[in-house]
């Protein structure tokens, strides 16, 4: 039985992934991607992939050792890999392969089916709830990005079994795909993991507000906003002392104007359930 968006909710069952993987790349129309108005016009855009690239490597010199003492305590809490692979939506709608730590039992959606995870999810190990709430199942994905598959910052990839659905029912959600998926982002900083497709609308109004004003101090202020609230500060706290833009400021913006691109002078205005 696939899963739902919500549980009373079903969701068209999914084609096989190896078809999806196969017909991933013509998800999304070329020309989807030719209006660039949607994108922020400053000039970091040029130098985005070298501060991704210079920061996953200098990154890696602290996290690869944790990584290595993590993937030892996965093997020895449950059955299975340290890590997994899963095809993810990349810029464009192009499919590339993510890299994580497994915090889920081994082989799990074989009974469950494809779906998005939730609250109290069982499929999810003991020592998994520790990884996720820490995001180290996600450190793996500095790979992604030294490869060029995946940003520092910027929404967080979907699977490809989700798209289409996801597509019909959220405005603009292609949009997304016009900047690389990021590790980290303001709708994963600002929102928890979704529960609904109300959720995913909503997380879908931060997207398309950190495309349309990325700059590299927004960046650098969502990364260490991440580690911070991962380290247990509140998310109030840590947006009043990064001084982030408060919610009301993004949400109406993006209501009143998610239904068009706005005009190319602007400079202001204007993601389900956690993947496993």
């Amino acid at each position: 039985m696939i899963g739902n968006l919500t549980p009373m909710n079903p969701v068209p069952t999914p084609p096989p992934p190896s078809r999806v993987r196969k017909q991933a790349g013509q998800l999304v129309p070329r020309e989807t991607f030719e209006d660039k108005s949607w994108v922020s016009p400053v000039a970091y855009q040029k130098f985005k992939r070298l501060f991704d690239l210079v920061g996953a490597l200098t990154l890696s010199i602290f996290l690869v050792p944790i990584i290595a003492i993590v993937a030892v305590l996965v093997r020895l809490t449950s059955r299975g890999p340290a890590f997994y692979t899963q095809t993810r939506l990349g810029q464009f709608g192009q499919p590339f392969v993510i890299y994580k730590i497994r915090t889920m039992y081994n082989k799990c959606e074989a009974t469950s089916g494809v779906r998005w995870s939730t609250k109290g999810d069982r499929r999810v190990t003991p020592l998994g709830k520790i990884l996720r709430k820490l995001h180290i199942d996600e450190f793996p994905q500095l790979l992604n990005i030294i490869k060029g598959e995946m940003s520092l910052v910027g929404p967080r990839p979907e699977r490809p079994e989700f798209f289409p659905i996801l597509n019909q029912t959220v405005p603009n959600y292609p949009q997304r795909l016009i900047v690389k998926p990021g590790v980290t982002g303001l709708a994963q900083a600002y929102l928890p993991p979704d529960e609904s497709l109300d959720t995913v609308r909503r997380k879908q109004i931060y997207d398309l507000h950190y495309i349309r004003t990325f700059s590299f101090l927004l960046d650098l202020r969502l990364i260490i906003m991440t580690a911070i609230q991962a380290a247990g500060v509140p998310h109030t706290l840590a947006r009043i002392g990064l001084r982030m833009p408060h919610p009301n400021t993004i949400e109406p913006r993006q209501i009143d104007r998610s239904a068009q691109p706005a005009p190319q002078t602007s400079k202001s205005s204007e993601l389900g359930p956690r993947p496993i």
